[in-house]
């Protein structure tokens, strides 16, 4: 058996800044050309699908937040409390036992109550710039939508739904190492803002009940255990900071690759149901996630390779995406007949769930909701824009984190 740190990897920074749009898509097809793991700044990067399914299932390791938390000194106040008992961070029984409480709420069933909502909130920001025939598609609806819904969901009033993308937009910065060392203070603030709204909100809720996400989970109730006020709070925090950029983000990658291939719009104008097929291939196409950090909690051996204890892994589901799965025919980077290295959204795909929500336990909470959102979102787009261009050129973020667009500047017809 080898050990990792003995083996000569193809090395990879992910840290570069210059790695965006098609500089990183040509970078990340030339690193899964040369085999299943890549040495990173901070450890190893994984690239082939299956061995990003065993990281990301393994219980072997998890997500290494506690350790940020620990390397930045971050040992009490509200921003500790609340990394302390995010979901994400807490593993076993604890978060079997939340897991149960909350997933009845956000099934694919459970989250249609809100397609209404999300309709009416499609309309009035279309309504703002049909006339116009363009608009900065970001600030016009990939980001004002998410956080709309958000709030419909929470049942906070529609006029906190700008707070709410402030709060998330800081809060999730604790999952960037640069972020926690220079804007520390801005993500406390979110974090103690937030709690104290949140508070008042699951107050106001226990004594007025609604058709809402914190009125369920206040009636949520498993073998007759129930969620504690604080584990409401921070799993609300847990939806609002997994909902909003994330989101945001993959509605905004959704929307380019869609104006960039005219013929993939018209499909879609023509046949609006293909909304939901749009939004898997966006998915594993462009995830907004294209890196998930796990850290080994003791000696792991995969593939004859040793990762000691405390390794830090990094799982790419941008290539682990594009790889078919295990006992098919082809790779990461072989085209072939899957066609997997092509945007389309009417192909036929291998019946493969994308990483870009991860895997296992841990898989994402709000995965179902967000699906919703962007199919309704995409259809609305489809059924109102018979045609659908690029206006400009789209400004890419940092894949760290959140891999989102700056600016889309788009014209429509």
């Amino acid at each position: 058996m080898a050990l990792v740190g003995e083996l000569e990897l193809a090395s990879f920074d992910y840290t570069d800044p210059a790695l965006r749009g098609e500089r990183f898509h040509a970078a990340m097809r030339d690193l899964a050309s040369r085999g299943w793991l890549a040495q990173g700044p901070y450890g190893y990067v994984v690239l082939d699908r299956e061995a990003g399914e065993f990281f990301l299932r393994t219980r072997s390791a998890i997500f290494p937040g506690m350790k940020i938390a620990e390397l930045f000194d971050v040992k009490d106040g509200p921003l500790w409390e609340e990394m302390r008992a995010n979901i994400l961070h807490v593993n076993g029984a604890d978060h079997t036992r939340l897991r149960a409480l909350v997933n009845p709420a956000l099934t694919p069933r459970a989250v249609t109550r809100w397609r209404p909502a999300m309709r009416g909130f499609l309309e009035d920001l279309f309504s703002a710039v049909r006339d116009d025939g363009r608009c900065e598609f970001v600030s016009a609806f990939a980001k004002p939508y998410p956080s709309q819904t958000i709030a419909a969901v929470m049942g906070a009033p529609l006029s906190d739904a700008p707070r709410l993308h402030h709060w998330s937009n800081w809060i999730q910065r604790q999952f960037d190492a640069a972020a926690m060392a220079l804007e520390r203070d801005g993500i406390e603030t979110a974090v103690r803002e937030f709690y104290e709204y949140a508070r008042a909100l699951i107050a106001a809720r226990r004594e007025d009940p609604r058709e809402d996400l914190i009125s369920t989970l206040l009636a949520a109730e498993q073998e007759g255990d129930r969620l504690g006020e604080q584990e409401c709070v921070n799993l609300v925090l847990n939806v609002l900071v997994g909902g909003v950029d994330t989101t945001q983000s993959q509605l905004a990658h959704a929307v380019r690759l869609l104006a960039e291939r005219p013929e993939q719009w018209a499909a879609l104008v023509a046949d609006p149901s293909l909304a939901g097929a749009a939004v898997e291939e966006a998915l594993r196409y462009e995830p907004i996630t294209p890196f998930t950090a796990r850290i080994t909690v003791e000696d792991l051996e995969y593939r004859d390779v040793l990762f000691p204890k405390d390794t830090i892994v990094m799982v790419c589901a941008f290539t682990g995406n594009r790889d078919l799965p295990p006992g098919e025919a082809g790779g990461i980077g072989e085209d072939g007949a899957a066609g997997l290295e092509s945007f389309d959204i009417t192909a036929q795909r291998p019946k493969a769930r994308a990483l870009t929500f991860g895997a296992g336990v841990h898989y994402c909470l709000g995965a179902n909701l967000a699906r919703l959102e962007l199919e309704e979102a995409l259809g609305f787009l489809a059924r109102n824009m018979e045609r659908l261009e690029l206006d400009g050129e789209p400004v890419y973020e940092s894949i760290l984190g959140i891999y989102g667009l700056a600016e889309l500047p788009i014209r429509f017809g």
